[in-house]
């Protein structure tokens, strides 16, 4: 697909963003239109599966580079529209099961060319994606298929991140302990499904061995002492492992309930805290390859950054101390931190494509 016919998919994924977002504000008690109010309960479905979902999946399209591999985050894109809007919820979340059926097929495809430890945990977490949709959309409770959908992206980053350790010295102990977290994040979901409060430790469990995993066999170790961009990819990543690692202590002590300040501690540590650490780290390198756009590197990213872990803690606090302005003022700084974010991004890439362009046209 050429790429400026991407542009429109992406849009997609940040629309469902933006609401998934404005849903977060409203459940967490910030008076808003009604039509937010509407998708309140539709505020992990559309972060994770029609925002991050599509995304992902137009990733693995591009690096696919097979025309099929598109209607994943079509699909998903379309799919967090039609639920925005008010399209029946058959609808919606058969779109966003069918194209993570298609994003699990992309997986397997990759598999099959390629038979390694990264490209298998990926896939598994394609599949558990897939099955969490699936669940979803036959009437289980986001808190039952939460975990799988959970799996989906933690085990995509931390095949990501297995891959490239490949590229570091050798020692005896890496490739013997990766297993272990990913078996425990792959079981948990279904102890979720038996048992809650077991499952969920399970899965903190996991979560916490695969950040210290990280923490001492991940390049950014070694890339952190590095400058510009290098660097700040670096410190993403290891603010990200550190809250992995902190949901999952959290999870392993108290459990995953279905709902209360504990659920909001852990499901945000993970989600906003070790998920969107690596999506700023990583975006001014896949945007450019996605998108075919440049992305420069500017210190202005460390706003953000830093924007998003202090108001995590600021939330977590809350959370722990069961204040409501703490989480409240917490929760808006969170969004706010994206939003900066992506502004950021955008200002940065207009302001070289006009370079680019003007320089062309000297050059002319």
């Amino acid at each position: 697909m050429i790429a400026h016919r991407r542009i429109p998919l992406f849009v997609l994924g940040a629309v469902s963003l933006l609401a998934g977002l404005l849903a977060g504000e409203s459940r967490l008690g910030w008076v808003l239109p009604d039509g937010v109010a509407a998708l309140v309960e539709l505020h992990g479905p559309l972060m994770i599966c029609a925002f991050f979902g599509t995304v992902i999946g137009l990733e693995r399209a591009v690096a696919l580079d097979k025309a099929w591999g598109y209607a994943a985050p079509a699909l998903t894109g379309v799919g967090g529209v039609a639920l925005i809007l008010g399209a029946p919820f058959v609808v919606g979340a058969g779109l966003l099961t069918a194209g993570s059926a298609v994003f699990a097929a992309m997986a397997t495809d990759v598999v099959r060319r390629q038979t390694a430890l990264f490209t298998i945990v990926m896939g598994l977490g394609a599949l558990a994606w897939f099955l969490g949709t699936a669940l979803w959309l036959a009437g289980k409770p986001v808190p039952v298929v939460v975990a799988l959908w959970a799996c989906f992206l933690v085990l995509t980053i931390a095949g990501e991140r297995l891959e490239l350790s490949r590229f570091l010295p050798p020692t005896p102990d890496r490739a013997i302990t990766a297993p272990i977290p990913l078996l425990l994040l792959l079981v948990a979901p279904v102890l979720v499904a038996l048992e809650l409060d077991v499952g969920g430790r399970v899965f903190g469990l996991g979560m916490l061995l695969l950040a210290l995993w990280l923490v001492r066999h991940d390049i950014a170790r070694r890339t952190v002492k590095q400058q510009g961009l290098t660097r700040y990819m670096a410190i993403c990543l290891l603010s990200g492992y550190f809250w992995l690692g902190a949901s999952g202590l959290m999870a392993l002590v108290h459990g995953l309930p279905a709902g209360g300040p504990v659920y909001d501690a852990v499901l945000h540590a993970l989600f906003v805290g070790f998920v969107f650490a690596m999506v700023f780290g990583h975006a001014p390198v896949i945007l450019p390859a996605v998108l075919k756009v440049i992305v420069p590197f500017t210190n202005a990213f460390y706003l953000p950054l830093a924007l998003l872990h202090a108001s995590l803690l600021l939330r977590l606090a809350g959370d722990f101390t069961n204040a409501y302005e703490p989480r409240l003022w917490g929760g808006l700084l969170n969004a706010v931190a994206i939003v900066l974010f992506l502004l950021t991004t955008l200002v940065v890439t207009v302001a070289a494509t006009r370079n680019r362009a003007v320089r062309r046209g000297k050059t002319a």
